[in-house]
Formats: C-alpha cells, sequence, structure tokens
C-alpha cells in the first residue's frame, strides 16, 4: 500500500523554487540549529533519506549523512552503480519504487535533465544535491555565511570570480531572491546560463552584473568568492581552461581591490595555486571553512521545511 504523505510534496531542484520568505526561514532555523540549542531533538524520527549519487563527494555526502542522524532518521547511500538504475532501469521506475520506500532522496548527478525527469515521477520531495546546471544546497550555505559574517544579504557586494557554472547560476538565483549584488566574472565564452539570468531578470531584487574583468567586480566587494575552473566531467578541458583562467585567480592582488574587511568563499574542493592561492584560502579573511561547515545547517534546515 502506498505510503500516506503528511504534506504535498515539495522539491529543491533549482534555489528557485524557494520563494524569498522560504529562505529567510530556513537560513532563521539554520542559525538556531548552529547555535545547538536544538540538540537532541529528533523531528524526523522513523524517516528514511535517501542518497542518490552519481558523482563522488565529501561534503554534500557527510554533511546530508550526519544531519540525517542528528535530526532522527537514517539515510541510505544509494550510488547509481550498485542499483538497477545502473544496469539500465528506467528513471521512471527507480523514481516510482523508492518513492515507496523511502521519505525524501537528495540526487548528486551530473545531468540536471535526469534530476527533472526524477522528481516528475516521484511522490517524495526530491532535493539537488548537485547537477551540472544548480548547485542550491551550496547557495543556502553560501547565504548563510554571508549573513554571518556580514549581518546582512540586501545589498552586500559579492564577486564570484572564475567558471560560469552550477555555483554561478545557484549564486544569481540567490542574488535576486534576497537583494546581493552580484558581479560575476568569467573569461569571454564562459558566461552563466543565459536562461538562468533572464529569469533572475524577471524576479530581480539585487544587482546582477556579467563581465570579463575580474578586477572590476573584485572592485569595493564585500565578499570574494571563486571555485574549481574544471568541474567533475569536464577534465578533457583542463588544458584549455588553464590558460584562459589564469587571469582570474583569487590571489593577494585580486583581494586588494576588494574591500579591507572582506571575505573569501570557496565551495571546495579547492585546487590551490589554480583558482586560489593558500595565502587567500588559509588568511584571515578566509570564510571558507565556516562556508563547509554551514552546509550541515543549512540542510538540517532544509530538510525539516520539507518534511515537517
Amino acid at each position: 500500500m502506498k505510503k500516506k504523505t503528511l504534506k504535498m510534496k515539495r522539491d529543491l531542484l533549482t534555489l528557485s523554487d524557494l520563494s524569498s520568505g522560504e529562505i529567510t526561514g530556513i537560513l532563521r532555523k539554520a542559525m538556531e540549529l548552529k547555535t545547538g540549542k536544538d540538540a537532541g531533538r529528533c523531528p524526523l524520527i522513523g524517516r528514511s533519506i535517501g542518497l542518490l549519487f552519481e558523482k563522488v563527494s565529501t561534503r554534500t555526502r557527510v554533511s546530508f549523512e550526519v544531519g540525517i542522524y542528528q535530526l532522527g532518521a537514517q539515510s541510505i547511500y544509494l550510488n547509481h552503480r550498485d542499483i538497477q538504475i545502473g544496469r539500465g532501469e528506467t528513471i521512471h521506475d527507480t523514481a516510482k519504487v523508492l518513492s515507496r520506500y523511502l521519505d525524501a532522496i537528495v540526487i548528486r548527478t551530473f545531468s540536471h535533465d535526469m534530476l527533472t525527469e526524477f522528481a516528475s515521477h516521484a511522490g517524495i520531495p526530491v532535493i539537488n544535491g548537485l547537477s551540472d546546471l544548480h548547485h542550491p544546497c551550496q547557495a543556502l550555505a553560501d547565504l548563510m555565511t554571508i549573513l554571518d559574517h556580514t549581518g546582512r544579504l540586501k545589498g552586500t557586494r559579492v564577486a564570484y570570480i572564475g567558471d560560469g557554472n552550477n555555483v554561478a547560476n545557484s549564486l544569481i538565483e540567490a542574488s535576486a531572491l534576497t537583494g546581493l549584488h552580484l558581479a560575476v566574472a568569467c573569461p569571454k565564452g564562459y558566461e552563466p546560463d543565459t536562461d538562468v539570468l533572464k529569469k533572475a531578470g524577471a524576479y530581480r531584487k539585487g544587482g546582477i552584473a556579467v563581465t570579463n574583468d575580474p578586477f572590476e567586480a573584485a572592485s569595493h566587494a564585500d565578499v570574494l568568492y571563486t571555485d574549481v575552473w574544471v568541474s567533475m566531467g569536464q577534465e578533457k578541458e583542463a588544458a584549455k581552461k588553464g590558460a584562459k583562467f589564469k587571469k582570474y585567480q583569487l590571489n593577494s592582488e585580486l583581494l586588494s581591490h576588494a574591500k579591507k574587511d572582506a571575505i573569501v568563499l570557496h565551495c571546495l574542493p579547492a585546487h590551490r595555486g589554480e583558482e586560489i592561492t593558500d595565502e587567500v584560502i588559509d588568511g584571515p579573511q578566509s570564510a571558507v571553512f565556516d562556508q563547509a561547515e554551514n552546509r550541515l545547517h543549512t540542510q538540517k534546515a532544509l530538510l525539516e521545511f520539507l518534511l515537517t
């Protein structure tokens, strides 16, 4: 017999699946969880949450597994090669079956199309743990880190330097929903997704600019953010990208163009000496490891939001 659902199914495939008010609520809850005052409270006791991963992971897997445990639920790790989807079972059938066993599922995949197809057939909440187009869970942790260090989101100047990838796309949505002023600096031909930019323009609260000049983006920024130049699955482009991205390294010279109290973010893993230097990532302005920790707190708050 099919399980009864207690509330209407909600997915998080992109950050725009949340409203501005919902993001505020999730961040507020995450801040409370970080204080530890709710330790021992188990709002998801008896629930089972799947982690279906096509890509290897450190932060996403560990933060979700720990968070699920701390909320009183159990996690079930599903490497796609170890289940029948890796032998040709359809996404349709996999989604239908897993919906009978699980209360929610986190998917980390190469293809955003796979994620949306799975969600269209699933009867449980589907969370994007990372796809080639979006990384909304990372964006929630980024917002929490910015809020924690600067005290506000609206009007905060964020410069994202590097590849216009899934992280950049989710930051664009974050800016549009919360009022961040975002400047994205990418080499020509590596700008963020045009559809994401167009959609962000329709509900924009902040300012979003795309430039090919990293120093222009970094000027007077409150936050400097970077990511790897070559994402998983793009290894063949490494040599070509290395030459084009050389001037986009987040180093002390670039940091000197930002505000004196600017913080540095990187979603990790970092290729030290490529997109960021040791001096910056380990320096006094780095909030990178706070940012990594905040994945745990925002994902716990998100799971509570979706399942209670």
